[in-house]
């Protein structure tokens, strides 16, 4: 299931899962809601194909997101977090917020990506 982590230290075994180019970018994707492959691909930072089909396959195999068919003939997936992957986001949110106050010019991150919860990307349904 997960890659062979160079060390026992849990900040370098969580860079051995998302210490890549793309992984995180993939993941804030598919938290803003972009599910079909023709989706993740396109966005602005130019992820070229083949990257972006090893990063799902990668998530998937660590079981940060899930890959359900939408269509037969081809077929065509949607993906989606699981429980592990929606807890991310406290991540990519620190990440955001340290770039808003040191790095200058960059877009500002939207209100339901700052005031989000894991929940509400993979909400328990045995909470309900």
């Amino acid at each position: 299931m997960y890659p062979e982590f160079r060390s026992p230290c849990p900040v370098a075994s969580a860079l051995d899962l998302f210490g890549d180019k793309w992984t995180l970018v993939v993941l804030r994707t598919i938290f803003a809601g972009r599910r079909r492959y023709g989706e993740l691909a396109d966005i602005p930072e130019r992820i070229a194909t083949n990257i972006l089909a090893d990063r799902l396959e990668r998530l998937e195999r660590y079981g940060l997101i899930d890959k359900t068919p939408y269509q037969e003939n081809p077929v065509r997936h949607r993906y989606s977090l699981t429980a592990a992957g929606a807890d991310v986001l406290p991540i990519l949110q620190a990440l955001a917020a340290w770039a808003d106050r040191h790095i200058p010019a960059r877009w500002g991150s939207p209100e339901w990506f700052l005031a989000g919860t894991p929940e509400q990307f993979h909400p328990d349904e045995d909470a309900v």
